[in-house]
């Protein structure tokens, strides 16, 4: 009889405690409370990292790459074209004296690329600047020779200002500050190209064309997509940084 007893205490204790975490139905008033856990804020470094990924694709999908596989540049090289009047309209012309007769029918883009951009924050933490790279091949194609002439590779760096201000209703945004091709970024070398032919003396005169019409040209077709990136961020994400920000809170990692 002393063992029968025990057990019976013993499934009891047991049956109470399987109520308690769930094994048998239990009333309402007697339920445990649930433990939820809120999604977390992203943390300061992780709000550059998600800025530099929402810029990147937000650049990508606005059709970067075809506005740079599309720069007008034969139009500018060609007699009369340019803004600048006879400075950039001549330029052809120097360009094709290097070799008596030739006549460069062609400057076809390839290969555009953007790069991994690059992000500092000004020392007053107020200021972002974002260094976007930007890669494309240029090839100059001629009847002479039936076939291109140069392949050249281009990069160049475009550099946006983005900060943070208050409108009439004290929100806060973010806003595009300058956005300018960065001085001394502009690297052009030789791909491949004719050896027979006077290379160097073209190549030298190409690049002097393209050192004077290829980065603010290329500067006048990025900067407006990257207006229109940063005014179409996640608000969430938008209004994080901005309050950073307005704040002056360093978030970006110096390396």
């Amino acid at each position: 009889m002393f063992q029968t007893g025990v057990l019976i205490v013993f499934y009891g204790l047991l049956a109470q405690t399987m109520a308690q975490f769930g094994g048998l139905p239990v009333p309402l008033d007697q339920a445990l409370p649930l433990t939820v856990n809120p999604a977390l804020p992203l943390t300061p470094t992780g709000l550059a990292g998600s800025l530099t990924n929402a810029l990147s694709n937000g650049l990508l999908s606005g059709g970067l790459l075809g506005i740079l596989e599309n720069l007008p540049l034969l139009d500018i090289l060609k007699p009369g074209g340019g803004t600048s009047g006879g400075l950039l309209g001549g330029l052809l012309g120097k360009v094709t004296s290097v070799i008596p007769g030739l006549n460069i029918i062609d400057i076809k883009v390839t290969d555009p690329q953007l790069l991994e951009l690059g992000l500092v924050q000004s020392p007053d933490g107020h200021r972002l600047y974002v260094t976007i790279p930007l890669g494309i091949n240029l090839q100059v194609n001629t009847p002479l020779v039936g076939a291109s002439l140069l392949r050249l590779t281009v990069k160049l760096n475009i550099t946006a200002e983005i900060l943070a201000v208050r409108d009439k209703q004290e929100r806060i945004h973010l806003v595009l500050g300058d956005c300018t091709h960065s001085p001394g970024s502009l690297h052009i070398s030789l791909l491949d190209g004719l050896g027979p032919l006077p290379i160097q003396g073209l190549l030298d005169s190409l690049t002097g064309i393209l050192n004077k019409v290829l980065p603010e040209l290329v500067q006048g077709k990025v900067c407006p997509l990257v207006n229109e990136v940063l005014s179409g961020l996640d608000v969430t994400l938008a209004h994080d940084i901005a309050n950073m920000l307005i704040h002056g809170l360093q978030f970006v990692i110096k390396v």
